[in-house]
């Protein structure tokens, strides 16, 4: 062959391969575009592999042959007894199916005692009680059993209003008015003739900021109900709010900055007044930070989560930097888990660096249609019996060195295996470096010593997740109101959101909690420790003792 032809083959051949390595790249590409715009359902595993035959096959292959294997070992016998069984099983379903016809069972998601916000009245029976003769044979009494439960779901406007027209009368000679005073239960000093309660407060704080709802939109919901609620209205509620609970905020945060784990993690957030601030900074000529962040942290502190949002021009790592300003300095060294972003990681703070595993998962997971069988490998044989382990730990409840020692028994040899095929794929060129897969090996590698720190360092969490799913709390937000006109805004709204989100992670109702830290204002600036999610009950509760000493006290002189 001539040497210009030779050469001119090597070309088309060289071409053909950067073509086919930009249509590869450029696929994973758009699937991300479309997981950022339309967001991802599922990221389970047999989602990920379902257009892929076999995949969940294999892994159960040897299961199926044994079972088949078993069924044909079956003897004649035992079918018999299995049918006489079935039978007698279908009959007993039949007796408890007609046994209760008129009475259908609630066969819902929630069961009664997911009601915890519900009214529970108590209905006596009409003509019985504890220890009657029974009415249908003279010799049996009657005996209390698990009482019938029905429940009456009804709807109302998050925020309500009751009107109370108080009789005036006026004197046909001095002209003097005399006006009936409110009931006893109602505020009797009013600034205005208008009195918006603590819990009207609370359920624009909760829609605002727990759930994304705009202000304008509650508006129009109020105003098609007939409780007008303007949306100027509303912020001067929520202004009202903030001021009287802000250091429960402040107190978090100090809180937060001795924990143990700290995870964090970056969204894209937006400020109007920082956006008018910036472009007026590249008009002078000035350089800076263009963008815009919210910061999502998750402190664990003992038994206890704490969950801080912060938006602004500060990254992750600084917005972190900043809780851990209050951190003791004999504390031990913080264990911090997030992305393999540089700037999650905070100065000045000595921290053991962990990476998250699901970060890992998901290089191979956009790609698993172009490398199905090193992928599924990667996402069932390695992070699948990875979580498999981990949820055991769980389960079980173990301990931080159980949890250690479990892992390292038994997630050890995957994780060993794992790590010489990803050499053995670089070093042999069974992958090209530069393709999506060889991206993703490289990444893993490249990242081994933090993505594998649970293996050797007690308590580390395996993934970022719990700091993920709090970051769709500010998704939420964002979808909804696009932006915050000024800091002072982006700082309540990031308040809120804390409250709220560190209730939910520690199972307490966030409405009742924020309704009661309003009520007890005075308290909070006095002690902001005593009234955080897990413990302002107690203070509740000390403060009615008091109160109730207090009126003995006064009814003895």
């Amino acid at each position: 062959m001539p040497e210009k032809d030779a050469e001119l083959i090597v070309r088309i051949i060289l071409t053909l391969k950067f073509i086919c390595e930009q249509l590869e790249n450029k696929n994973v590409q758009i699937k991300r575009l479309l997981k950022r715009i339309f967001g991802i359902k599922s990221e389970k595993t047999k989602n990920i592999l379902k257009n892929n035959s076999g995949s969940e096959d294999n892994t159960s292959e040897g299961n199926d042959l044994s079972i088949n294997n078993n069924q044909k070992e079956l003897s004649t016998d035992s079918k018999d007894s299995n049918i006489d069984s079935s039978k007698n099983q279908k009959n007993k379903d039949e007796e408890e199916k007609n046994e209760d016809e008129n009475c259908k069972k609630g066969h819902g998601r929630n069961g009664i005692d997911k009601y915890t916000g519900a009214n529970v009245i108590e209905v006596p029976h009409q003509s019985l009680k504890k220890g009657d003769p029974c009415p249908l044979c003279p010799k049996g009494k009657v005996y209390p059993i698990e009482p019938g439960v029905f429940t009456f779901i009804k709807g109302k406007p998050p925020v309500s209003a009751t009107i109370y027209k108080t009789e005036k009368l006026r004197c046909n000679l001095c002209g003097k008015i005399f006006e009936a005073k409110l009931p006893k239960h109602l505020p009797q000093e009013t600034k205005s003739r208008k009195y918006y309660d603590e819990t009207s407060k609370t359920i624009i704080i909760m829609l605002r900021y727990g759930y994304g709802f705009p202000l304008h939109r509650m508006a129009k919901l109020q105003e098609n109900l007939g409780i007008p609620l303007p949306a100027s209205t509303q912020w001067d509620k929520i202004e009202e709010a903030a001021d009287l609970i802000h250091r429960v905020f402040e107190e978090l945060k100090k809180i937060a900055a001795q924990g143990e784990i700290i995870h964090n993690d970056d969204t894209g957030g937006k400020i109007l007044a920082v956006m008018k601030q910036i472009e007026e900074e590249k008009e002078s000529g000035k350089k800076g930070r263009t963008g815009i962040f919210t910061t999502g942290i998750i402190a664990i502190v003992g038994e206890f989560q704490i969950a801080l949002f912060f938006t602004g021009r500060q990254h992750a790592g600084e917005n972190t930097e900043d809780v851990c300003i209050e951190r003791k300095k004999e504390s031990s060294p913080l264990i911090l888990m997030s992305d393999a972003k540089s700037g999650n990681v905070p100065k000045g703070v000595d921290v053991i660096e962990c990476n998250c595993n699901t970060h890992a998962r998901r290089y191979f997971a956009d790609i698993v249609d172009d490398f199905p069988h090193e992928c599924q490998y990667v996402i069932v044989e390695v992070f699948g019996e990875v979580y498999k382990n981990e949820r055991e730990t769980k389960e079980k409840m173990m301990s931080a060195i159980e949890r250690l020692e479990y892992h390292q028994k038994n997630s050890g040899p995957v994780i060993d295996d794992f790590h010489i095929w990803l050499n053995q794929q670089i070093d042999e060129n069974l992958v090209e470096p530069n393709s999506s897969l060889g991206k993703a090996i490289k990444y893993v590698l490249n990242h081994w010593e933090k993505l594998t720190r649970f293996l050797h360092v007690e308590g580390v969490p395996i993934d970022n997740n719990i700091c993920e799913r709090a970051i769709k709390t500010v998704l939420c937000h964002r979808k909804n109101s696009l932006f915050y006109k000024n800091e002072h805004g982006a700082y309540i709204g990031d308040m809120f959101m804390s409250l709220i989100h560190t209730c939910t992670l520690n199972d307490v109702n966030a409405f009742e909690y924020l309704t009661e830290l309003q009520k007890n204002s005075s308290k909070i600036f006095k002690n902001p420790s005593q009234w955080l999610p897990w413990n302002y009950k107690e203070a509740l509760n000390n403060c009615c003792k008091t109160t109730e000493n207090k009126e003995n006290n006064k009814i003895g002189e």
